[in-house]
């Protein structure tokens, strides 16, 4: 509940159909409040999975206010009038529910899976602190030290997540994603009650909000529960968040950040390329996905091949951050043995990648998409994976038809298609180079 999770979806997770069919067979309506709801049947078990997902994250944080979603997430645990202090957990425990929450850059995500049977008292619970939030002094204290630790504990005692927010805000610059989720330790400190109330007041509204329901459950059921305790749900004033916010001026557009950490045993390697989105380039983003798969993902890929199991490197790995709504990067990252290998890895790194584009024939597209589109099979009998793949989609901007068609997207996908998506790799106007060096030696940078 309390802990922050990056919100990653793995290609594999959403880049998979049935050819014949529809992946969900979604149902969708909409309350006359603005609130946006998904059901997607499974009646294999008597469960139902309740995804409520805030279209807002870190990056529609007000200036000197970082760290206020992350903290609002945590309140929202902390008592309404009807449900007071940390009465929530105590309710959801004694009725077998496994609820959870997290902050991203983008999103704010709260989640119940119950037996059916409780499925109406998760959604009255959520309902009501979706407008009646009314924490105690006392409470907000805790709940903000408990996030200063937090990042103490996560990043700032954490020399690979110290680098990789160096990295990111160098990155990023003055782009919204430049700011940490967890906010800094200053942030955090001066954060107030009322900072958190008018976050809460800006964005946790109907209509800046999308509802999963995932398992044993049908359409009429599902209206009828949520008319009864979403559609009293009043919104409030408009909200302003930041959507398709190009990043490509902001900071210069090729960098390299070098820092040596004594607590590291073993070099790293980031490199990052600005590339289109979904929403910029719907055909390049879904070669990019089938890029990273190829790339980097699991044993028998490229980089893995060429790389780690000829022994230049110690690991190494590659992804795409396809549903990000204001920015999108292609990372690789690579593990290496010793510091002296860390002049040399980019180089190898790029010949490595030339090899590989050279290299990607039919055969290799074909084998891609088959294993991609064998990864949803386990996501579409899942209740908890299918509500956090249709929520992400919906709430990222993506329309059902959009969601229930992306098996066909990936199909569609050519040899053309992916030549085009390497050259905007290779072409890339912003392209990041970090270097983590090991070594008890060096004083750190």
């Amino acid at each position: 509940m309390k802990r922050i999770i990056k919100f990653i979806v793995f290609s594999a997770f959403f880049s998979c159909y049935s050819a014949e069919a529809a992946l969900f067979d979604l149902q969708e309506f909409q309350l006359e409040n603005g609130l946006q709801v998904f059901v997607v049947e499974n009646h294999r078990a008597p469960i139902v999975k309740q995804l409520l997902l805030y279209k807002t994250g870190a990056k529609d944080e007000p200036l000197n206010k970082g760290g206020v979603a992350h903290l609002l997430e945590h309140l929202m645990f902390r008592g309404t009038k009807k449900v007071p202090d940390s009465s929530y957990n105590d309710i959801m425990a004694q009725n077998g529910a496994e609820d959870n929450a997290f902050t991203t850059r983008d999103l704010t995500g709260y989640h119940q899976l119950v037996d059916v049977s409780r499925l109406e008292l998760a959604m009255a619970l959520e309902a009501d602190r979706m407008e009646n939030l009314n924490f105690s002094k006392k409470a907000f204290e805790k709940e903000r030290q408990i996030v200063f630790e937090e990042r103490e504990q996560r990043v700032s005692n954490n020399p690979k997540a110290r680098f990789s927010e160096d990295f990111n805000k160098i990155f990023w610059n003055n782009h919204p994603y430049g700011k940490p989720v967890t906010g800094t330790e200053t942030e955090i400190k001066n954060l107030t009650a009322e900072d958190v109330y008018a976050f809460y007041k800006a964005f946790y509204t109907p209509q800046n909000a999308v509802l999963v329901l995932a398992g044993d459950i049908d359409l009429p059921t599902a209206k009828t529960l949520v008319q009864k305790y979403y559609s009293t749900v009043a919104n409030r004033p408009n909200h302003q968040t930041v959507e398709n916010v190009s990043a490509s001026a902001d900071g210069s557009s090729n960098f390299k950040l070098t820092q040596t950490k004594k607590e590291i045993s073993a070099p790293q390697l980031v490199k990052q390329y600005l590339v289109p989105s979904l929403h910029e380039d719907p055909k390049t983003a879904y070669a990019l996905m089938i890029l990273a798969s190829y790339l980097g993902e699991g044993d028998n890929s490229f980089l893995n091949r060429t790389l780690v199991l000829t022994g230049k490197m110690a690991g190494a790995g590659a992804s795409y951050d396809a549903l990000a709504t204001a920015g999108n990067v292609f990372t690789i990252n690579a593990l290496l043995y010793d510091n002296a290998d860390a002049e040399k890895a980019e180089a190898l790194i790029d010949k490595t990648l030339v090899e590989a584009f050279q290299k990607f024939d039919a055969k290799a597209l074909e084998n891609e998409k088959i294993k991609m589109l064998a990864g949803l099979v386990y996501v579409r009998d899942n209740p908890e994976e299918t509500a956090m793949l249709v929520g992400s989609m919906a709430a990222l901007g993506m329309s059902a038809d959009e969601i229930e068609n992306y098996e066909q997207n990936i199909r569609d996908v050519d040899l053309s298609d992916m030549k085009a998506a390497m050259e905007k790799l290779k072409t890339s106007e912003k392209v990041g180079l970090g270097i983590l060096l090991a070594g008890d030696k060096h004083a750190e940078k």
